[in-house]
């Protein structure tokens, strides 16, 4: 009985092992996730800040989304040298995979589009496609939007929970529910006719098992209206959220939903108050409750806060990370808070679990940080978080937290000196103290916008990241060349996070190629993605390789730090991208795949 015990445990052992790699993706090989985008024309070729989520009670069906401007009109639309956001058009995209993240679909839903809006050469006001407005019509992003009033502004988070019962219990065999959480704006420009209170607010949009089905093929009734979650005032902005679901049917909080997101209450203005906020639901996300878990106050002797993130453990623990200013060193930390009541309440103070360096360099062109040179690309030293939670049970969760982040400072062409790094912690006693848990990128890489993940069952670790492969650029002359990669690292019985080493390393691009709407920078958003199960890793990142550098829009960003050119779209030097750049100038994609554990 023992031995025939034996062989069923090791074929059970088998059966998950293989569902939880189904169509893992070939070594050396990744897919695209953005399947509906075309390669030209600007900038309906542009997407990224990726998000991706893996169902843990049926890891061969997984969800992704991304900042898609496949629905806009292109530049070349009215004046060429303007590439402007398309009024009322959302641009949260949505693709669906049933291979476990192998292969992607993106359904054409309807709404309010610009899509065939691609404008002609040279500025023909009397020729009506070059005078192209929005209007209904085939969308590749979250639809329900416009007949709600309302706009899907990017940002995703996406989460797949269970459904509730009649009974008013969450369970598993009720079916599942996706979770995506987005940036949402009114639809009506008129303040008296806006659907909420702000600027933007948070919103999400759920889709349940029983109409996956129509999901995929474009049912735009088989998505449930959007909700919004955060409280809005006059003049709040609501920005840089994150969603965790309680997956573990054995939390005592099992089926809630929590989202985060940093709340700027005078719209980003420097100065003004910016506290992190976390919104929750109990009831699959029909209502939500908010509280504020961080300070308020934003000024010259403290900073404000930006970029959390969330999740849950098996004993229904909620731990919410951000990073801003340690009020007693004046340095940059990252700090969690933990509620151990479903997000009702919280233990106050927050924690400072690390000090950070933080990466980037000053731009003289747009003032902020950026990663690899003058115009370039945004760079960011927020938290990413996962916890092996043993979803979709909670059988076997170990509850190891592991946090990573990319460490400055950053080299340049002119001053150089050590890469960046992704570092990590880990805690098995719910944040109590930590433990290194090594550099997870080699010294060779310049990790930018790490995103960390840890399986179910606490016994793998993955990250993921852009690696540039050349110092911060003081001209925009030279190639700037980055490429997606996948890390893995073995977890012990007692916790400890072995050594590192590559899975995968894609192709690689010039991020010069991409570019903002407004052409004045570089563009390869904020995040980039990682969903661990039993098995192995579903990773997804901001990939230019199939994208074109622009020689005109180089000169034209150089004239710009020089001070000989400005960025209004009147400037004698700013190109039209569409006319003087190759066709496949700022097409940049989501990639990714669905890596098998290297070491089952």
């Amino acid at each position: 009985m023992k031995k025939l015990l034996a062989v069923a445990a090791a074929v059970f052992v088998a059966v998950m092992v293989a569902v939880g790699v189904a169509g893992a993706t070939a070594n050396g090989d990744d897919t695209l996730v953005t399947s509906g985008s075309l390669p030209t024309p600007f900038a309906q070729n542009k997407q990224n800040e990726p998000a991706v989520a893996v169902n843990p009670n049926d890891p061969s069906i997984a969800a992704a989304g991304s900042n898609d401007e496949i629905d806009i009109e292109a530049c070349n639309n009215r004046s060429d040298k303007t590439c402007p956001f398309t009024g009322g058009v959302g641009t949260s995209g949505i693709y669906f995979s049933d291979d476990g993240g192998s292969s992607w679909n993106q359904p054409t839903y309807t709404g309010w589009t610009a899509r065939d809006c691609v404008g002609v050469v040279g500025t023909q006001p009397a020729n009506p496609l070059d005078n192209c407005d929005p209007h209904s019509g085939p969308i590749g992003t979250l639809p329900g939007y416009l007949e709600s009033g309302l706009v899907s502004d990017g940002d995703p988070a996406v989460g797949f929970g269970p459904q509730r019962g009649a009974n008013g219990k969450f369970d598993w065999a009720n079916g599942w529910r996706l979770y995506y959480a987005n940036l949402t704006s009114s639809f009506s420009a008129e303040r008296s006719e806006q659907a909420f209170k702000g600027f933007e607010a948070i919103g999400v949009s759920r889709l349940d098992s029983q109409n996956y089905a129509d999901a995929k093929l474009g049912i735009n009734a088989a998505w449930k209206a959007p909700v919004i979650v955060t409280r809005q005032n006059a003049a709040l902005f609501s920005d840089h959220e994150m969603i965790a679901v309680d997956d573990a049917s054995n939390s005592p909080f099992f089926g809630n939903v929590y989202v985060c997101d940093a709340a700027f209450r005078s719209q980003e203005i420097g100065g003004f108050p910016e506290p992190i906020v976390v919104n929750s639901s109990s009831d699959g996300g029909d209502t939500w409750r908010s509280r504020q878990v961080s300070p308020a106050v934003n000024n010259a002797t403290l900073g404000g806060r930006q970029d959390c993130a969330v999740n849950t453990d098996s004993n229904g623990t909620l731990y919410v990370f951000w990073d801003g200013v340690d009020s007693k060193t004046k340095t940059d930390a990252i700090f969690m808070i933990r509620s151990f009541d479903g997000g009702k309440t919280f233990a106050r103070p927050a924690q400072v679990v690390t000090h950070i360096t933080t990466t980037g360099l000053r731009d003289p062109e747009s003032g902020d940080l950026t990663f690899d040179g003058v115009a370039g690309a945004r760079d960011g030293s927020f938290p990413t978080v996962d916890i092996a939670n043993g979803a979709p049970s909670g059988a076997g969760a170990t509850n190891e937290i592991v946090l990573g982040w990319s460490n400055g400072p950053t080299p340049s062409d002119t001053k150089p000196g050590p890469n960046e790094q992704v570092r990590v912690l880990w805690s098995l006693n719910g944040g109590g103290t930590w433990s290194s848990g090594g550099i997870a990128s080699p010294a060779a890489d310049r990790p930018d916008f790490p995103a960390i993940a840890i399986s179910p069952n606490g016994r793998d670790a993955y990250v993921t990241y852009m690696n540039f492969l050349q110092p911060w650029q003081s001209t925009t002359a030279d190639p700037r060349w980055f490429e997606g990669v996948v890390r893995h690292a073995d977890i012990s019985a007692t916790g400890v996070i072995g050594a590192w080493s590559d899975v995968h390393r894609a192709t690689q691009g010039d991020a010069r190629a991409s570019s903002a709407n407004a052409l004045t920078d570089e563009f390869l958003g904020d995040y980039d993605y990682a969903f661990a199960t039993n098995g192995g890793v579903v990773a997804v990142w901001n990939d230019a390789s199939n994208a074109a550098d622009c020689p005109a829009i180089d000169l034209y960003r150089q004239k710009i730090v020089d001070g000989t050119a400005t960025s209004a779209s009147t400037d004698p030097n700013r190109p039209a991208p569409n006319n003087q750049c190759p066709a496949t100038f700022g097409n940049t994609d989501i990639r990714g795949g669905s890596y098998a554990d290297p070491t089952p």
